[in-house]
């Protein structure tokens, strides 16, 4: 007698259901995704009990044909695809025909649907699986799809579910995330009879900066730069935190491929590496970005609930989305405000700052150094320049240093004088911070930090510009790798050479180093081949060693710096304070801690009552 048999049909959809349907959410999500597609224009979304009682998903979309609701509840039954060559371009959320009888199976479900013209509406209840005859109903044009008692009759899988408020919990954040990716929709959530989420669509930029706003709080959008970039066939969009606004999770991270939310370790690598010189150690950067390609391009078929993809040219978007991002955190200059970054029209030198274009604050220029002072940095004595711009001496009321000075006051900044972003020193406080006045109040600047920073910056342009310099080692140095890796020694023997190697394969699971980059000569270097070595078979390229030479580099900049308690000249503070307005990345150390904050009037007279 046979073992083999086929599964009977509601087991099958039950199983499917076991991959789509984790909890309520990914009902939710599916009969979402169902309604965009079918060119929604409102949706509703009612939810009882955390979604465990009811979810009812309304929308004004295309509806169904009532011809097509018996087959819209079975497997792999779909109007989305017809053929291998439109599943290779997948331009819908939705596609595989999985959803609505794997859904259907597992609860009690009601599908009603009218197509536009229609003289009636077509209700068709399923119940486990097995569906009853359909019959006419009142409905709009659009579609009605109600769950009830998910998991009714799979109890193994009911009890899995959380708290009411846990599954909830789900149900809200997947809404906040589509109603990012869909800012024309008008997305509506209640819970229990309750308003939650009401969503207006968006008709221009500001409105899609208030909706991102909403779902990542009012202070987002301010401590963000919006940024835009096209090229090489990719588009990129949207908003990325400043380092300064960091989180302790990664709970507000949203990356959306052609309209779709999704996972991918090409993309978190990319972002993770960008921020990777502005951010303190164990925070995670907020952002909102949508990238756009050629459907081709990103194979979605990878993962049944849709949530990853797959990049057919991953080391393409890999590097966009790095180049993009990081060349927008290099304008976080100390004094700049955020702005929209387009990356790909202007090196970054040039991105622009608030205030300051290439370096220039209206008619004040950067003032060109003519000798060194105590600090490293051009200092220009008496900063005539600065004086003239204000109609008086440049230098505070106080005996700062050596300076043994006693200047006039700094005079409150005219409407018509132009300041530059970060003013003019005033005192040092303690040895450690810098205070200065600008057109909007006080700037307080941590000296060290700051001075860190620009010495960082300077190391490294000082080395991109000689490239990598590389020495040979005394004695070649032999390492025992597997035979994947050293195939890979020899497949990436270019990329190796560029980034100051020079290594051979030296048998089928040896190789042997003969140069290494000067740099790291003193480290761990069979430790660092094996991880150059797993970025270039991962990836097609590595980082690693830009990393490692940023962090050497980084350290040589600290012990560089001004020290704590270092008495600066005004001169000397000024100077640093140019700086700092010229260098990239300069409003956060090499650790990522701020280098300056800004005390306006307004913040002052609260502090003092004043005007109450």
């Amino acid at each position: 007698m046979s073992r083999i048999r086929p599964l009977p049909p509601e087991l099958v959809n039950q199983i499917a259901a076991g991959e789509v349907i984790e909890r309520p959410a990914s009902v939710v999500k599916e009969l979402v995704e169902n309604s965009l597609d079918a060119g929604a224009r409102r949706v509703e979304i009612d939810v009882e009990e955390g979604g465990a009682r009811l979810i009812r998903i309304r929308d004004d979309g295309d509806g169904i044909e009532a011809d097509d609701l018996a087959l819209a509840v079975t497997s792999h039954a779909t109007s989305k695809i017809t053929s291998f060559e439109d599943l290779e371009r997948v331009g819908t959320l939705g596609f595989r025909g999985e959803a609505l009888p794997s859904i259907a199976s597992v609860s009690r479900f009601a599908l009603t649907s009218r197509r536009a013209g229609a003289d009636h509406a077509m209700r068709l209840e399923v119940d486990g699986g097995k569906a009853s005859s359909q019959r006419p109903a009142q409905h709009g044009q659009g579609t009605t799809i109600e769950v009830r008692d998910l998991f009714y009759n799979v109890p193994a899988r009911r009890k899995f579910l959380r708290a009411e408020r846990t599954e909830f919990n789900h149900i809200d954040d997947l809404v906040r995330s589509i109603a990012l990716a869909r800012p024309g929709i008008d997305l509506r959530l209640n819970h229990n009879g309750k308003a939650v989420r009401v969503y207006k669509p968006v008709q221009d930029l500001a409105d899609a900066a208030r909706r991102v706003g909403d779902v990542l709080g009012d202070g987002f959008i301010g401590d963000s730069l919006r940024i835009e970039h096209a090229g090489a066939g990719l588009s990129l969009h949207g908003w990325v935190g400043l380092p300064t606004s960091s989180r302790a999770q990664a709970d507000q991270q949203y990356f959306h491929v052609n309209g779709r939310l999704v996972r991918d370790r090409t993309v978190a690598h990319a972002v993770r590496q960008a921020y990777a010189d502005v951010l303190f150690h164990g925070r995670h950067p907020a952002f909102v970005l949508f990238l756009d390609l050629d459907p081709a391009l990103v194979d979605v078929n990878v993962h049944p609930a849709k949530s990853e993809v797959r990049f057919r040219e991953s080391r393409l978007i890999h590097d966009f989305l790095y180049r993009s991002l990081h060349e927008a955190l290099a304008a976080t200059r100390a004094g700049a405000q955020p702005t929209a970054v387009d990356a790909a029209a202007m090196p970054p030198s040039s991105l622009p700052m608030a205030g300051l274009g290439g370096g220039v604050q209206g008619g004040f220029a950067r003032p060109e150094y003519r000798h060194q002072g105590g600090l490293g940095l051009g200092v220009r004595e008496p900063l005539a320049e600065y004086a003239a711009l204000l109609g008086t001496s440049p230098y505070a009321t106080a005996s700062i240093g050596h300076d043994d000075r006693t200047p006039a006051s700094l005079p409150v900044a005219d409407a018509d004088v132009d300041i530059p972003p970060l003013g003019f020193a005033l005192a040092q406080l303690h040895g450690v911070y810098v205070l200065a006045q600008n057109a909007h109040g006080l700037i307080l600047v941590d000296m060290h930090a700051a001075h860190e920073r620009i010495t960082y910056e300077k190391l490294k342009l000082a080395q991109d510009g000689e490239g990598i310099r590389a020495q040979m080692l005394l004695v070649p140095l032999p390492i025992a790798v597997s035979e994947r890796e050293a195939a890979t020694v020899e497949e990436h023997g270019e990329r190796f050479a560029e980034l100051g190697f020079d290594i051979v394969r030296s048998g089928p699971q040896g190789i042997t180093v003969r140069r290494v980059p000067s740099l790291l000569a003193n480290g761990d270097l069979p430790q660092l081949v094996r991880d150059v070595i797993g970025d270039l078979a991962a990836n097609g390229r590595s980082r690693r060693i830009e990393e490692a030479g940023n962090e050497l580099l980084a350290t040589m900049a600290c012990h560089g710096s001004v020290r704590a308690n270092r008495r600066l000249t005004l001169p000397e503070m000024d100077a640093l304070l140019r700086e700092m307005e010229i260098t990239e990345r300069s409003g956060q150390c090499n650790h990522g801690r701020p280098t300056w904050v800004q005390l306006g009037m307004h913040e002052l007279d609260k502090l003092f009552l004043r005007g109450r």
